[in-house]
């Protein structure tokens, strides 16, 4: 019987360095070579440098985008292991007509929508600058700011969207929403109140995104958009940077256009630095923390092994005839 040599594997993007404690991998033992990277790597030619002697590689979400220039210079490569359902930072066409294997894992939202809410709240109630002043000996320095009876706008109604809109309601907030395909019927059963997109920016004291980026939803918050909004109005995107308007966003911010925003992704991933929107007192940032969580990293990397473990079934099996 013919026996797959072993292959080897890279996981990339493993930030808190705890990939290989977040499964059980044993069973990849003997059969896969598992090197693990920390680091981030931006510059495409290091990174191919980096992957050319791997036939596996495990991305973390759109941490490293996968594209045609890089999968086509790397010939050892025969699968892409991704976590979540869908990774449109891959080239899929690309790798299948180099016969490269993309699999998925599960995924929750649940984490996404808590921690909409924890950055709501926590720039409402001034949490990390109240935070700040009690460890450096200072006592109260702002006044926070209550939910109930403000309106919550929800920008996309699916499913991170209607549940942050179910939190609202518990908040007794005033809940809308606007998305491009949003129906009033959609909107009744998720018990929120569907409004024009002007409606939505111009009466949203919090106007959280949830829509999915694509060409449609590029840059969908933009200068006009944020110039409907009021002045003591904040934004808040857990969804992907690009949707809203960067440039636009920093001068609505630094201009006093709107109060204020709370930031976990951007357009450009690790966020550079400096960047103006580590440095805006006005601003919220986190760096993309939405779907961190221990029960979700578990999902991610336990799915990968079973990804993995099959892959290599499948394989060698093909192997044998």
């Amino acid at each position: 019987m013919f026996t797959v040599p072993r292959v080897k594997a890279a996981i990339l993007d493993d930030y808190q360095r705890v990939a290989l404690s977040m499964a059980d991998w044993s069973p990849l033992n003997g059969r896969v070579e598992i090197t693990v990277f920390n680091d981030h790597i931006g510059d495409v030619e290091k990174l191919i440098d980096r992957l050319v002697p791997f036939d596996v590689v495990c991305v973390m979400r759109e941490r490293t985008p996968l594209t045609r220039n890089i999968i086509e210079r790397l010939p050892n490569l025969k699968l892409i292991a991704s976590t979540g359902p869908a990774n449109a930072s891959i080239d899929l066409d690309a790798a299948a007509q180099r016969d490269i294997k993309v699999v998925h894992t599960e995924y929750s939202s649940t984490p996404t929508i808590e921690f909409t809410w924890a950055l709501l709240l926590a720039m409402t109630r001034n949490i990390s600058l109240e935070s700040q002043s009690l460890r450096q000996g200072g006592w109260q320095v702002s006044l926070g700011e209550e939910l109930a009876g403000k309106t919550l706008g929800l920008l996309g109604l699916g499913r991170v969207g209607s549940a942050v809109g179910v939190i609202g309601r518990a908040f007794r907030m005033n809940v809308v929403a606007w998305s491009q395909n949003l129906t009033a019927e959609r909107a009744q059963e998720k018990g929120v109140q569907l409004v024009s997109k002007d409606e939505l920016f111009s009466t949203a004291d919090f106007l959280s995104v949830h829509v999915r980026l694509s060409s449609r939803t590029h840059h969908l918050v933009g200068k006009t958009e944020l110039a409907r909004m009021k002045s003591t109005s904040r934004l808040i995107n857990t969804s992907r940077g690009p949707i809203v308007d960067e440039t636009a966003l920093l001068k609505a911010l630094t201009s006093g256009q709107i109060a204020g925003a709370a930031l976990d992704v951007y357009d450009v991933e690790p966020l550079g630095n400096p960047h103006p929107l580590r440095e805006l007192p006005n601003v919220l940032a986190t760096p993309h923390l939405g779907y961190v969580s221990k029960e979700l990293y578990r999902t991610f990397y336990g799915d990968t092994v079973q990804n993995l473990v099959r892959w290599l079934d499948e394989t060698e099996e093909a192997a044998n005839g």
